[in-house]
């Protein structure tokens, strides 16, 4: 019921900034959690930040005091702001929506974006 379109990866130097987003359509988008993965080569995909349909947060404790999750239900977006970046973050994030509306890791992510390369130099 939902599609997404992230946007907003680039290459940066370590210490640099960028922000992510996720764009979604779909009436009931108000309703789920969204939350963002990432995959670097030969690594697990793993859930780093989550936002549930109440506004709570969590965060993987490596990103923590780094990286903010939010979002604006007027305009159907999600942000990932994403500061003090290191190069152990180079990877591709992907947004993903849980229509539980809790998202946590294991939850059946549905909906998925089609990935945006985050590139950071040392």
């Amino acid at each position: 019921q939902v599609q997404l379109v992230d946007s907003g990866g680039g290459l940066v130097q370590a210490g640099g900034s960028l922000r992510l987003s996720c764009a979604a359509s779909g009436r009931t988008f108000s309703s789920y959690a969204v939350g963002w993965f990432r995959q670097a080569p030969g690594m697990e995909r793993e859930l780093v930040a989550a936002i549930t349909n109440g506004g709570s947060t969590n965060y993987l404790d490596s990103v923590k005091g780094r990286f903010t999750i939010s979002r604006d239900n007027a305009k159907n977006t999600v942000y990932l702001q994403m500061n003090s970046l290191k190069p152990e973050d180079t990877a591709v994030y992907y947004c993903a929506a849980d229509p539980t509306g809790i998202g946590r890791p294991r939850s059946p992510y549905a909906y998925w974006g089609q990935g945006t390369q985050v590139t950071v130099s040392s």
